[in-house]
Parts: C-alpha cells; structure tokens; sequence
C-alpha cells in the first residue's frame, strides 16, 4: 500500500492474501514480533501491523478503486491511441496488454533505446518522468554473492536501460496526455530516435 500504488495508505503497509494455513499462521507471526500470544515470541519476527490510520485511509480508497483502474485504463489507451505512430516506426516500444488478464497501469512503462534523450525532452517540455528500476536484481548488491556479472542477463540489462514511465494517475487530463505525446513525437521525428523492440 505504497502511496504512490493504485491503492495507497497515507504512508507505508501491506497485505497478504492466501488459502494456506500454515503460510497464514507465519504471516501473523512474523507481523506481530513473531507472537501470536502476548508476551510469548515464537519466533523473531517485526512490526509490520497496519496502524488504525492507514486502514482507514485505505477504507475510503477502496471504495474508489474500481472507477480509478478504469480512469488509468482509459489514459493507457489514449496514449496508445497518439503513439501508435511512433511505436510503428520502431522508435518506441508501448506496453501492452495480454488476453488473460487486465492491466491496471500503476505505471505506464514504454521503451526506448535513445531513453535518456527522450526524458530530456520531456523534461524540456514539462513533464515528469520516472525511471524505475534502473539497476537489474543480478547486479544489485544484495546478490552480489551469487557472482553475476554484467552481460549474464542481458535482456534485464537492456530493459533497464531502455524504459521510462510516463505520467499515469487517475487525475490526469486529456489535455495532458496528448502534450506528453506531442512533446514524445517532436523528440522522435526531430532526433530520429531508434529502438529495437
């Protein structure tokens, strides 16, 4: 429940869903300081109960979900719609959706080879961009000891290099959208930027 997720608490929290008993029972141990009875720690576990606060702050947003998803949906599409060009000639690469499920885009993450000079433009014009996720897992150093190196997954390598997200939230406007993707075409026809995708 990230703030930034399409369900955000007010600050940080989670949750777990399973069918499973004996996950279920470690799940509750490990949130409550590894005690299911007070004063009594099974195992060592960490405080990871949701506060009062942020239950109800994601009760009121629950509640809107549904309509938010579909708002994110529609920008998703009209984005689609305006860089259907672009990602024809190969210059960009768009997500895309599969038949057996239906994206909600907390992100709405597209690929380029010149990435750096799009988000510039972008940046030139106004428009916030992110880049998540730009180190691959293998070369973080919490794996380090695995011993990957640089070129052992090179798709990872190449994703990360190549991805940017552009605006996506409920809120955003029509009029918004279709300036990121003007500002995106001026970049790709003025630079001819090239992507294989």
């Amino acid at each position: 429940f990230y703030p930034g997720k399409n369900l955000g608490a007010y600050g940080e929290g989670g949750a777990v869903v399973t069918n499973d008993a004996v996950v279920a029972r470690r799940v509750r141990l490990l949130r409550d300081h590894g005690s299911e009875q007070k004063y009594r720690h099974e195992v060592i576990g960490y405080n990871f109960r949701l506060e009062g606060l942020q239950g109800a702050v994601l009760g009121v947003k629950l509640k809107h979900l549904d309509d938010w998803n579909a708002l994110r949906r529609a920008h998703a599409s009209r984005y689609a719609e305006l860089l259907c060009e672009v990602e024809s000639g190969g210059a960009l690469a768009l997500p895309r959706e599969m038949p057996y499920a239906e994206h909600v885009y907390h992100l709405y993450v597209v690929r380029t080879d010149a990435r750096d000079a799009l988000q510039h433009a972008l940046h030139e014009a106004g428009v916030q961009t992110g880049i998540h996720y730009p180190v691959p897992v293998h070369l973080q150093p919490a794996y380090a000891a695995h011993g990957h190196k640089v070129g052992d997954f090179p798709e990872a390598e190449r994703q990360a290099l190549s991805i940017l997200s552009l605006p996506m939230f409920p809120e955003l406007t029509r009029e918004q959208i279709e300036r990121v993707a003007e500002t995106i075409k001026r970049s790709v026809l003025g630079s001819q930027l090239t992507a294989s995708v």
